[in-house]
Parts: C-alpha cells; sequence; structure tokens
C-alpha cells in the first residue's frame, strides 16, 4: 500500500475563455501521506478551493493525474465513477455543517454509511462511536438545531468519518466558529490524522492554530508553494 494517501501532479484548471479566461490551477503537484494534516493557505481567488475540489472529483481538472491511496483516478480524464468513489474512499467538511436538519445527530451520521448500503445495525453502532469518540455521543439524540456550532461541526466531522476515508477535505470549516472552537476543531483534524491514519488537508484562512498541522501550503495565483509561516 503507498505510504500517500494523494499524489497529485500538474493539475491545471482554467475557467471561462478569451478575455474573461481565469487559470485556477497552474501545475500544481501535492503529495500528502497517511496520517498527516496539512493546511492550505493564501487569499480568496487563489485557488484553494478549486484545488480541494478537484482532488474531491467534485470539478475534476482540465489536465494532471491524481492518485488517491494508490489508485490513479484522473490522468487527463476521470477513470473511476466519481460519486461512487467520493462515497466510499472521500469526506468533506464545509464552513457549514449542513446537517439534515429533521435528522437527529446519530441520523445524520449513520445515514451517510447507509447510503453506501451498510446494514443499519452496523452503520447505528459505528456512528455511535464515531460521536462518542469525537465528543458528543451525550448529544445523539438532538436535532442539529439544539446543538451549538462547535457540536454541529463535530457531528459533521463523524459524518465525513463514517465510511472511513483515505483522504478528509476541510474548506474553510472554523470560518464560522469563535477563536477556541475554531482551535477545537483543528486539534480534532490532527487527531483524527494520526489516530484514524487519515490525511487530512483543510483550506483556512485562520493563521492562529497553523501549529496543529504538520505541513502548511500557501496558494497564489493558482500555484503551489509551501507556506513560509513556520508551523
Amino acid at each position: 500500500m503507498s505510504e500517500f494517501v494523494v499524489e497529485a501532479e500538474h493539475l491545471t484548471k482554467t475557467y471561462g475563455s478569451g478575455n474573461t479566461e481565469v487559470v485556477a490551477l497552474r501545475e500544481v503537484g501535492l503529495t500528502i501521506s497517511r496520517g498527516e494534516v496539512v493546511a492550505l493557505l493564501g487569499p480568496s481567488g487563489a485557488g484553494k478551493s478549486t484545488l480541494l475540489t478537484a482532488l474531491g472529483l467534485i470539478r475534476p481538472p482540465d489536465h494532471g493525474m491524481i492518485r488517491i491511496r494508490g489508485t490513479t483516478v484522473f490522468d487527463g480524464r476521470l477513470l473511476v465513477d466519481a460519486a461512487v468513489f467520493r462515497r466510499r474512499h472521500l469526506g468533506f467538511v464545509f464552513q457549514k455543517a449542513n446537517l439534515i436538519p429533521f435528522l437527529t445527530a446519530l441520523e445524520n451520521v449513520q445515514l451517510a454509511m447507509e447510503i453506501n448500503d451498510a446494514p443499519p445495525g452496523a452503520a447505528r453502532k459505528r456512528a455511535r462511536e464515531l460521536l462518542d469518540y469525537l465528543g458528543v455521543g451525550d448529544r445523539a439524540g438532538h436535532l442539529p438545531a439544539k446543538l451549538s456550532g462547535g457540536q454541529q461541526q463535530r457531528v459533521a466531522v463523524a459524518r465525513a468519518l463514517v465510511n472511513r476515508p483515505a483522504l478528509l477535505l476541510a474548506d474553510e470549516p472554523t470560518a464560522a466558529l469563535d477563536s477556541v472552537r475554531g482551535r477545537q476543531v483543528m486539534e480534532l483534524f490532527r487527531t483524527v490524522a494520526h489516530e484514524q491514519d487519515t490525511g487530512v488537508l483543510v483550506v483556512t484562512h485562520d493563521h492562529r492554530a497553523l501549529d496543529v498541522f504538520d505541513r502548511a501550503y500557501e496558494m497564489e495565483d493558482g500555484q503551489l508553494r509551501p507556506s513560509s509561516i513556520v508551523v
């Protein structure tokens, strides 16, 4: 098995054409190891979210190669069923938790596993274990509206982890949280990466918690480079 959860080479993504052409990714290369948590920094419009959605096969690049846990999923074209691959091998956490409002915390997590044809009993057991692991087991029976912002994000992380993804992608997951809860979520990603052997890539503008990360990169004008900020 490869030591890398992600190997990406020469990723290029262009939007528009002619006078409206914007090159969002310019020959981007990146590797993330198993158990590693990586920060992706940079100003708005630099290409961070484009890279995240490219690696997540949501909006694949125009050119380049992506290999996830040893499987080449893109090499100039998609080589897998993107929707199926995402459900089985990738986890996503966004700025808003986006929990289903009429389902409990437990049901939100359980559903993500049942969609992958897991038996309800096994899905419920796994969901409860994850909520306990992430410190919100006592809120399992509560609807999202009865949870704090930090609790909702923990449930969202549980949902992202329920299918044991090789790679967890998080896009500004702490933007709606205060500094204390934001740091708690960042530390949670580090714990998840190290203990679950999952690769984690986090897009963030928050420099206050960079000591949590193993590595940091900066993006500007679609290009990626190691961050000058010490982590």
